[in-house]
């Protein structure tokens, strides 16, 4: 089975749902800084006031915001050496494009237990939940592309030894 244009598919779904993820959290903190919490000098914090406000979501949305965003500039970014690796398609080129989407797998792995919690304790718009489902299906997408460009690799080392 040829495993470069399965990699190419994953790789182009990983990068398309990786921007879209990175924009929706560009939203979501430009409308946290639009519609921040604004403070008197003389009104104290309300008790149970989060630690990383967001007007919008509930105490989880925060979190799971910031590190949604920082999974999806690096998921974005690996795609791009991955890109290359589709490129070349050797052994060379599948080291750096493995170690960043690896990186970007854990990544998104964290945002998407913060995406539990945010569905757990509810009351979020329908863009944060297309942000949770988005980093849901890269879990998994990103899982296979990562065995799809190992395996890939592991073929083309076991025919060059023969």
């Amino acid at each position: 089975m040829a495993l470069k244009p399965v990699a190419s598919l994953l790789l182009f779904l990983n990068f398309c749902m990786y921007v879209i993820v990175t924009a929706i959290g560009g939203w979501a903190i430009n409308v946290a800084i639009n519609r921040g919490f604004i403070i008197g000098p003389e009104l104290a914090l309300p008790a149970h006031f989060p630690p990383v406000y967001f007007p919008i979501g509930n105490f989880a949305t925060g979190f799971f915001v910031v590190f949604a965003l920082i999974a999806g500039t690096v998921g974005a970014a690996s795609a791009i050496a991955g890109f290359n690796h589709i490129r070349f398609w050797n052994y060379d080129s599948m080291q750096p494009a493995a170690s960043s989407a690896v990186t970007a797998w854990l990544l998104t792995l964290l945002a998407m237990g913060l995406a539990c919690k945010e569905i757990v304790l509810d009351g979020r718009n329908a863009r944060l939940r297309t942000m949770e489902a988005f980093l849901i299906i890269l879990s998994v997408t990103q899982l296979v592309y990562i065995l799809v460009i190992h395996g890939g690799s592991s073929k083309r080392q076991a025919s060059a030894r023969s």
